[in-house]
């Protein structure tokens, strides 16, 4: 049984160990295992500690002994992204600079997950500084993508995706400014939650300084799974409060909207043409969740091309002035040409002034998102119009790099926005996974989830795959 647990979910190993099917260690030993076999080709996971891993979790199963009260994740193993604090490692956010910056103490969602029970086994890789649609760094290299080596697992959180989808750990948690959850669910094949902001509580006390404002709104924490059914288990969890972060919010998890209801199919966001790989894909969902007794639209949401602009200002803005004169000569190549790519990106005439008025405009753009919402309570569509990308794709040349951010419109658009979106495997066409995102109006991430699962239960799993 031990070399088969890695292929479970999270709801089925926590099971497994509380009725005693099979212990905690032979769950943690059984992913360890996997990762020896599958990480020194994927290189998912930059660090791993099997010694105080196994400890833990023979700790997890002198509690079941005991008959003590048992979390809901007791005993599951989990990776952490390496740009959340974690007490006692290195928060390297893919950057050699930065390989003693040791934390002392554990960022709230982490914590929350360790509170529940679960058993961290490893690090994931992120591109340095974690502000790239990929996962490479020059200190710790490149994360493949486990379904073909030669393409992107996506980014920044494409480690953690890439170790759900090979099998390494059931859960792997990972962070979202502008796609990072959802762009590697796309990529890997996997499940994803990304929370609004207020759900989840965020705090690195590794941060030099306080992000700015736009950071603090758009990026967010989240994790993978293999199952819709994990994210519903694990969303409560990471959602408990914590007083370090004054933008959580105490609003209930379930918001009170039955289901099923009438739902937004975005098969177009416009801009540079969808592929038809993932444009079936996102039909294939209308189609399911029609079956499933949802009321489908084709509709696009309003103005995508402001929230577009309001993102790009705002967030490649607070790159440009405070994140590139802080990292500019200490980072790699690689994120040397990215810094100057994402410069040449901000629109023209671009000030400070400019981050003003896009906040301001900001608030307009969510006033239509909200009113749309009445009449479609749920919007589906791509995460990316494209599939995943070549290596470094991102990094050819100016033009490529306006095309990945181009084809991601609907994702980053949602950052912009501060609302919650989930992924969901529909099936694999041209031997790559098809996934849409589902969103909601903010604080639903549960509504998300419930149509997500309604998804799930009509398709097949399509891993834990084996490294291509």
């Amino acid at each position: 049984m031990t070399k088969e647990i890695w292929r479970l979910d999270a709801t089925a190993v926590a099971a497994g160990i509380r009725s005693g099917d099979f212990s905690s260690r032979e769950a943690v030993s059984s992913c360890l295992q996997r990762l020896d076999e599958v990480n020194p080709q994927l290189n998912a996971i930059i660090e791993s500690r099997a010694d105080e891993a196994l400890a833990a979790a023979d700790t997890a199963d002198k509690a079941v002994v005991d008959g003590a009260e048992l979390g809901p994740l007791h005993g599951v193993p989990i990776s952490v992204k390496a740009n959340q604090d974690l007490s006692g490692w290195a928060t390297v956010n893919g950057s050699e600079s930065l390989k003693d910056n040791m934390a002392s103490e554990t960022s709230p969602c982490i914590q929350n997950l360790l509170d529940a029970g679960a058993i961290v086994i490893g690090r994931s890789n992120t591109p340095e500084f974690s502000v790239r649609w990929e996962t490479t760094n020059d200190f710790y290299g490149a994360t493949d993508n486990p379904w073909n080596s030669e393409l992107t697992p996506g980014g920044s959180s494409g480690g953690a995706a890439a170790s759900v989808a090979a099998g390494i750990s059931p859960l792997a948690t990972g962070t979202d400014l502008g796609g990072s959850l959802r762009v590697p669910a796309q990529a890997c094949g996997v499940a994803s939650i990304k929370p609004g902001r207020g759900r989840v509580p965020d705090f690195n006390s590794t941060d030099p300084a306080e992000p700015g404002l736009g950071f603090q709104l758009f990026n967010v924490n989240g994790f993978f799974a293999r199952s819709v059914r994990d994210l519903q288990l694990g969303l409560p969890v990471m959602s408990a409060g914590d007083w370090r972060d004054p933008w959580w919010s105490p609003t209930p998890l379930q918001d009170g909207v039955k289901h099923p209801h009438k739902i937004a199919l975005v098969l177009d966001p416009g801009g540079s043409a969808i592929s038809e790989q993932v444009q079936s894909g996102v039909i294939t969902a209308g189609k399911l969740l029609s079956n499933a007794g949802y009321e489908i639209e084709e509709v696009v949401p309003p103005a995508l091309e402001e929230a577009l602009d309001i993102w790009r200002t705002i967030c490649l803005g607070e790159i440009v002035t405070s994140l590139k004169p802080a990292v500019g000569d200490i980072c790699g190549p690689r994120m040397q040409r990215c810094l100057e790519h994402y410069s040449a990106m901000l629109p023209k005439g671009f000030s400070e002034a400019s981050m003003v008025d896009a906040h301001a405009r900001r608030r307009g753009v969510l006033r239509q998102w909200a009113e749309f919402f009445l009449d479609y309570p749920l919007i589906v569509g791509p995460v990316g119009m494209q599939p995943p990308f070549s290596r470094d794709a991102d990094l050819e040349s100016l033009e490529t790099s306006l095309g990945v951010i181009d084809s991601q419109r609907l994702t980053v658009s949602i950052n912009a926005l501060n609302l919650p979106a989930a992924t969901v495997p529909v099936g694999v066409s041209g031997g790559l996974p098809q996934v849409v995102q589902i969103i909601g109006p903010q604080f639903s991430e549960m509504r998300c989830l419930s149509a997500a699962a309604a998804i799930e239960n009509q398709v097949d799993p399509i891993t834990p795959i084996d490294p291509r």
